[in-house]
């Protein structure tokens, strides 16, 4: 990497476990070896060498180490990967001349407008070189607080990865206001994870990891290897602030995978120039602070639905429909829906019952009730006739399902 940024100066002292048991520990250490959808977030410090200008030197390394998890070997499977990157109100205040972050929100918005575009351009170059085409998305908090504009934004994000297209995600600093801003990209990075529910959130940061408190403050304070996401003891043990640069500190980073371990994403605080930092937590090493998700992202999923207590809707399913669910995990098509109860939307939770009506399984509706009720009992050749346009061939995902009943 860039030698412009030395090794982080804090001590070399004892590492220590919080798991608290061994069955965990070893369940905890492979997290990111077996994780296959990662959200990557690179801090503002790190991206632009505290406010010195973009380094393309690093954003290229960190491209080259994403690209060749992407691809794979013989020794690792391909991964999917989204990048959240910090850095555009860095590099505008860069190319304006400013040596101090504003405090006012329209010459924040003009400083991100100003350094998106080499932002963007920088990461596109360094992953075309690669071999890896990129996309820029820009986020507010109101595209993920809005039903439809949350869905499409996943749609999109899960088409790319499929595509072999690697997301760069920032938050839309040109339009955010105090009111729907994230105000940080750590929380952005959890969101995102949420999102597209992703296996692993890793935070490279200009840090080593987590300590039990403040090392600058502290010479004896003890690192923090591993630990539960959810453990409370870890907001006492973040505070403190961020750097100049950039506005989340430790305290973000521990929300952040607080919030990202509610979907079953485990995180990872590590230092961003640690030499193949992202290929060495591909192959299982012990690198940084891994906050573990104890709860698996399929089971904190169906959990959330099973225990959801506001239905919306219902789908009556006929008996071979019953039969698929219950003995192979189909996802549930159309073709097998007899009929559609409740006004819902597009994602809401639905109960999914039998002929008799009793509750079978419920799960994420891929339709909304007005379009459910035109495709029962139609095959999906039908759809396009029917919609105008060529939706979703189930109904309701094997993966957005959960039955209630064997």
């Amino acid at each position: 990497m860039t030698s412009q940024q030395s090794r982080p100066l804090v001590p070399e002292l004892n590492k220590i476990n919080l798991l608290g048991d061994e069955a965990s520990l070893l369940k905890a250490r492979t997290a990111l070896k077996d994780a296959r959808r990662w959200v990557i977030k690179v801090g503002s410090s790190l991206v632009t060498n505290e406010g010195r200008g973009l380094d393309e030197q690093a954003i290229g390394e960190w491209c080259r180490q994403m690209a060749m998890l992407i691809k794979g070997d013989e020794h690792s499977p391909p991964r999917e990967l989204i990048m959240v990157s910090s850095g555009a109100i860095a590099e505008g205040m860069k190319r304006l001349g400013w040596h101090a972050r504003p405090k006012a929100i329209h010459e924040l918005q003009a400083a991100a407008a100003v350094g998106q575009m080499g932002l963007a351009h920088i990461y596109e170059t360094k992953l075309r070189e690669n071999g890896l085409g990129s996309a820029q998305v820009l986020l507010t908090h109101a595209d993920l607080a809005d039903r439809e504009r949350y869905l499409n934004a996943k749609s999109t994000l899960l088409t790319l990865l499929k595509m072999g297209v690697l997301p760069v995600i920032n938050e839309n600093d040109t339009v955010v206001t105090d009111e729907i801003k994230f105000g940080d990209n750590d929380t952005l990075a959890a969101l995102v994870a949420n999102l597209v529910e992703a296996d692993a959130l890793v935070i490279l940061t200009d840090q080593k990891g987590l300590f039990e408190s403040d090392p600058r403050s502290n010479p004896q304070a003890q690192f923090i290897e591993v630990a539960k996401a959810l453990d409370p003891s870890l907001e006492t043990m973040a505070g403190g602030a961020g750097s100049s640069i950039g506005k989340g500190g430790m305290i973000t980073k521990v929300l952040a995978a607080q919030r990202a371990a509610g979907s079953g994403a485990s995180t990872v605080i590590a230092w961003g120039r640690e030499p193949d930092a992202l290929l060495r937590l591909a192959s299982g090493q012990s690198l940084g602070t891994l906050l573990w998700a104890s709860t698996l992202k399929q089971q904190a999923k169906k959990q959330w639905m099973a225990d959801h207590l506001q239905l919306k809707g219902s789908l009556t399913i006929d008996e071979g429909a019953c039969k698929r669910l219950r003995d192979t995990g189909s996802s549930l098509l159309p073709i097998g829906v007899l009929g559609v109860d409740g006004d819902f939307s597009r994602g809401d939770v639905v109960m999914i019952k039998d002929p008799q009506g009793q509750e079978l399984a419920r799960g994420l509706a891929n339709y909304a009730a007005a379009e459910a009720r035109l495709l029962c009992k139609k095959p999906s050749s039908e759809f396009e006739r029917l919609l105008g346009y060529t939706g979703e061939p189930e109904m309701v995902h094997r993966d957005n399902m959960v039955l209630v009943r064997g």
